[in-house]
């Protein structure tokens, strides 16, 4: 197809040609990692700072904070086979992770407090150590020491970090599908690489079998010479 490039094709260790794209290791992703992040803080902060019962913004927000996390996980395993696939499930973690942010940007709004960005004096070393930091490990001792406001800043910082990671990601997918196209495309040349690497064999073959019957040739003269 034209504008195509070349499908990079794998294979099993047979040669045999596969049409499964490289897999992704998802929990090597730094979006993926500070989701992980997002959803542990959020199960935290409603059950502090929310009505257990009776406030359906729990579930809500618990379930957003899930559904990003979870959808990366899916997509990254289902772009083995399709990077349609994985290209729809990242835009729907990508979704809920913004109704995540939108979430606390409301609490913020509805308790008064102030959202910290830009010349805030807290926002800077907020800002750097959430960029510094992308695993549970180095949040979860600082969790029980902040209150909500803190809390709630903190989520909307990573949240806003994972967005802009994720874009970035889903583009570069993006541009990978347009050059290079889907499963469709996969299987075309991954069948045609190994038409074309049994037709290498076939005739590597033709070549050492006319190989063989010239040297038999040659042996049967020889002997036919030395019995004459």
């Amino acid at each position: 197809m034209e504008g195509k490039k070349r499908q990079q094709i794998s294979h099993y260790e047979d040669g045999t040609a596969s049409v499964l794209r490289k897999k992704t290791n998802y929990t090597a992703l730094r979006f993926y990692q500070r989701s992980d992040v997002l959803y542990q803080l959020t199960q935290i902060f409603v059950q502090r700072f929310l009505k257990p019962y009776g406030d359906r913004t729990v579930d809500q927000m618990v379930q957003a904070a899930r559904s990003t996390k979870q959808n990366i996980v899916e997509g990254s395993s289902d772009g083995e086979t399709s990077l349609e696939s994985e290209l729809k499930l990242l835009g729907i973690a990508r979704g809920s992770n913004k109704e995540l942010l939108e979430d606390y940007q409301d609490y913020i709004k509805r308790k008064g407090y102030t959202e910290w960005y830009n010349q805030h004096p807290r926002f800077k070393a907020m800002h750097d150590f959430c960029s510094k930091h992308w695993k549970f490990e180095d949040y979860k001792d600082l969790f029980p020491k902040m209150n909500d406001e803190e809390m709630a800043n903190m989520a909307i910082c990573l949240c806003h970090q994972v967005d802009a990671a994720m874009n970035k990601y889903i583009e570069r997918k993006d541009r990978e599908f347009t050059t290079e196209g889907g499963i469709r495309e996969r299987m075309t040349a991954a069948r045609l690489e190994q038409r074309g690497t049994q037709k290498e064999i076939i005739e590597r073959q033709a070549q050492e079998i006319a190989t063989l019957k010239r040297e038999i040739a040659r042996l049967t003269a020889l002997l036919d010479e030395r019995n004459g």
